[in-house]
């Protein structure tokens, strides 16, 4: 098992909506297939994949949530979690004096 060469850890990088775009627009056009984008531009393909099948279901293209849908989603389940984080420590300190007032 140690003669198996380990992969290099790539860092995760960020990359802008604009940038984005331009790359689902080469994928779009047909001259080049995915993998070939998503090599020239050091990128994976799996990363690519994923951008061109986002950017079909926010077109309206393909059944999903779209980009704000997911936004919304995100923001709504962090809520949520606050909130329930809130009604906790809520239900900790009603316990609390529940049993300090007898």
């Amino acid at each position: 098992m140690e003669s198996m060469a380990k992969k290099k850890v790539r860092p995760r990088r960020s990359f802008t909506a604009e940038f984005k775009a331009e790359i689902v627009g080469l994928c779009r056009r047909g001259d080049r297939s995915v993998g070939q984008v998503a090599k020239d531009f050091d990128l994976t393909e799996t990363a690519v994949r994923g951008w061109v099948r986002q950017a079909e279901v926010d077109a309206g293209d393909r059944n999903g949530l779209t980009s704000g849908e997911r936004e919304e989603l995100a923001v709504l389940r962090r809520e949520n979690r606050r909130l329930r984080e809130d009604v906790e420590v809520l239900k900790r300190a009603t316990a609390f004096f529940a049993t300090e007032t007898r």
